[in-house]
């Protein structure tokens, strides 16, 4: 028996952009990042480049009728929700691109590419001045600091030269002006996002890397196709920003040049979180089995596991109300769920600052016994305090504790302790990279206290 179809429909993106053999930006680029968004990608490739992660080596502009020729065949098939452009090379590029976006009835992103990330020129210099006409016909320009400083006038060195650059692109009919950050120095990667009403900030801690490698393709897309769900302009913004800032975090390292930012990061994460939550249920399942109560702190013992690219507390799975100790032995008051933890998901993410590849904790109750157990772990064993911090201020001190303490040892430590963290109520935060590595450096510490106890009752 044949069986029915059940089909679905997802919003059409129209990428306008030229290829990249390395994969990393480019037309490639967008497509990846458009199914990763739940969007459809469909193409008109502007210019074949011979490029890889270390620099663009040949390009080839296909004539403007090939290129109009393949926006006639998208458009004239396909209900096309968004449009995003990206490398367009000459004038008469920018001119028939121009025209299309004017026909087509959807909001259209317009990254303004320029120089490739390994600082090779891709757009013609007499082609500069032809954006104009283009950016006047889109929703959303996303120039980084050196395409600003063009297209404006202005060389966005802070946020208010930023903002004074997108004010003068909005001047020239955008709708809105995303001045990107990422080549400003600092810290701080600050986004601004102006509107003909309105200015919007993004920020987000820079990450110390070079593999940015289609970055700005990344982005523009993303956006595009939240505009193609009908997002609103500044939710599709800042979507697309988280998204990119995971994807430079968890770059892709490929080639022998700096690697590509890592377009799939927020659909790998989602399909992730089954076996990150399976993983946390099968702790927790040795922990009753083997009775973990003499470990377990007043405040209750949690366990938490963040997927191989959480950045958040919603993005790491633990016990909802913890493990208790009862009367029958140490048993979870309910089940496993994403969110369910604050303190030791936190402690977690901190953690993984430093070490990325940590994805498991727990917590444990600190006094005497289990001081001297921790010896018997097999990393080292760092210490840190909160001390009087506020509820307000817990957070930043966890995160500063928790650097203070990575810097102190040599290794990933297996354990941290904290002293004053949640009250007066000391604790030890165990680590590991693995499920079964967090259950036996538990375990660890529950047969050294559990021998502690006998040899006390022998004296």
């Amino acid at each position: 028996m044949t069986r029915q179809e059940a089909p679905i429909s997802p919003p059409v993106v129209l990428a306008v952009a030229g290829s990249d053999s390395g994969g990393g930006a480019g037309i490639q680029a967008d497509l990846k990042t458009i199914e990763a968004c739940g969007a459809f990608g469909t193409t008109a490739i502007t210019s074949v480049t011979a490029q890889n992660t270390t620099g663009v080596e040949r390009t080839h502009v296909l004539p403007t009728e090939e290129i109009d020729a393949q926006c006639e065949a998208v458009c004239s098939d396909f209900d096309v929700g968004a449009v995003k452009t990206g490398m367009l090379a000459t004038v008469e590029v920018v001119d028939l691109v121009t025209e299309r976006i004017r026909d087509v009835d959807a909001p259209a992103v317009v990254d303004p590419v320029m120089v490739a990330a390994s600082g090779d020129r891709l757009l013609a210099s007499e082609a500069e001045s032809a954006y104009e006409d283009l950016i006047a016909e889109a929703t959303l320009v996303t120039p980084n600091a050196d395409e600003a400083a063009v297209l404006a006038g202005v060389t966005p060195e802070s946020e208010a030269e930023a903002r004074e650059a997108g004010e003068r692109l909005v001047d020239l009919g955008v709708d809105a002006a995303l001045v990107k950050g990422g080549h400003v120095p600092g810290e701080t990667v600050v986004d601004v996002l102006v509107t003909g009403d309105s200015v919007e900030t993004f920020r987000h801690p820079r990450v110390d890397t070079d593999a940015t490698h289609g970055s700005g393709c990344t982005l523009s897309s993303a956006i595009a196709a939240r505009l193609a769900h009908g997002d609103d302009l500044v939710d599709a913004v800042g979507a697309g920003i988280d998204l990119l800032a995971r994807a430079v975090r968890y770059n892709l390292d490929v080639g022998e040049g700096p690697g590509a930012v890592h377009h799939s990061v927020e659909l790998r994460d989602r399909a992730a979180r089954d076996a990150t939550a399976e993983a946390v249920e099968g702790v927790v399942q040795s922990f009753v089995d083997r009775n973990v109560g003499p470990l377990v702190p007043e405040v209750g013992l949690n366990v938490a596991g963040a997927t191989p690219y959480a950045e958040r507390p919603d993005e790491t799975a633990a016990v909802e109300g913890r493990i208790a100790e009862t009367l029958s032995g140490a048993h979870p008051n309910r089940g496993v769920r994403f969110g369910a933890s604050t303190h030791v998901a936190r402690l977690l993410l901190a953690a993984r600052e430093r070490e990325p590849a940590l994805r498991f904790a727990a917590n444990c109750r600190h006094d005497d016994a289990v001081a001297a157990a921790l010896d018997e772990l097999d990393g080292p064993v760092a210490e840190f305090d909160t001390g009087d911090a506020s509820e307000d201020s817990r957070e930043r001190s966890v995160e500063r504790g928790v650097e203070t303490t990575f810097a102190s040892v040599e290794g990933t430590p297996s354990a941290l302790v904290n002293r004053g963290a949640y009250g007066d109520e000391p604790l030890v935060f165990v680590l590991a990279r693995e499920p079964d590595a967090l259950v036996d450096r538990t375990l660890t510490l529950l047969e050294a206290v559990g021998s502690d106890a006998v040899e006390s009752d022998e004296k």
